[in-house]
């Protein structure tokens, strides 16, 4: 891990930027800690850290200054300022092309858009988690939130360090990550709106069901994909709280 910037936020927060090998991130820290403190792992969708800056460094902003929780992210494969992924690409444009057409979105699409990113990503973030924690600053433990919900239900089951997680629910996902998602048992947090245009409210239902966890909770909420309310990022940083602290 190289740290390639660093800057003091205005609520005492530090952000400092990092590249792992070829993947960029971003670690938040609170500026002053008097000893190792709990971290959160942020994941996003592929759309680029840069265009999902603002909705990252708030969440992670209110877990540091609030909590006392360091956070950080990383891009995913194929994303921003990481090179072309060709089949990435691809699936990408057989799935606007099946919504601009009003056709079901297939089994087949889905796996191409998600299975090679989960099989992808999961050891970069593994490998992130590994150097996060040598840092002094930080010492677990660790919970993973957001993201492409099939990524973090692969963490959840091979990540015996991630000991709970917060999901975003979404509709994108392989029929294989079912089974998956039985075999997590790490404490759960879900959201999920209700009217999210691009969601099946059914499958998100189903995946929910699915889990093994023994504590599991879905919030669900009215309105569209990016109509989460304010309040459910402090109901998710108190549930970090019971399970980090």
């Amino acid at each position: 891990m190289h740290f390639t910037s660093e800057q003091c936020l205005d609520d005492g927060v530090l952000e400092r930027e990092f590249t792992l090998g070829e993947i960029p991130g971003i670690l938040w820290t609170p500026e002053s800690t008097s000893a190792p403190t709990p971290l959160i792992l942020i994941g996003h969708p592929p759309l680029g850290l840069r265009r999902m800056y603002p909705r990252l460094v708030g969440r992670a902003r209110h877990y540091a200054a609030e909590y006392g929780f360091a956070a950080a992210t990383i891009e995913l494969p194929g994303s921003g300022e990481r090179p072309r992924w060709a089949a990435a690409e691809q699936a990408r444009a057989d799935l606007r092309r099946a919504i601009e057409a009003g056709e079901p979105v297939s089994g087949e699409i889905v796996d191409a858009l998600i299975l090679p990113l989960v099989e992808k990503a999961v050891p970069e973030w593994r490998a992130a988690l590994d150097a996060l924690l040598s840092l002094p600053e930080i010492g677990g433990p660790v919970g993973y939130e957001g993201g492409v919900i099939s990524v973090g239900v692969r963490l959840a089951v091979v990540e015996p360090r991630i000991v709970a997680a917060g999901f975003f629910a979404g509709s994108l996902v392989p029929a294989t990550m079912f089974e998956e998602a039985r075999k997590v048992t790490i404490p759960l947090h879900v959201l999920l709106q209700w009217d999210d245009e691009g969601n099946n409210r059914q499958a998100a239902l189903d995946l929910f069901d699915a889990f093994g966890s023994g504590e599991k909770t879905l919030h669900a909420n009215l309105g569209g994909h990016t109509g989460v309310p304010r309040f459910e990022l402090d109901t998710g940083a108190r549930f970090f709280a019971r399970h980090l602290k």
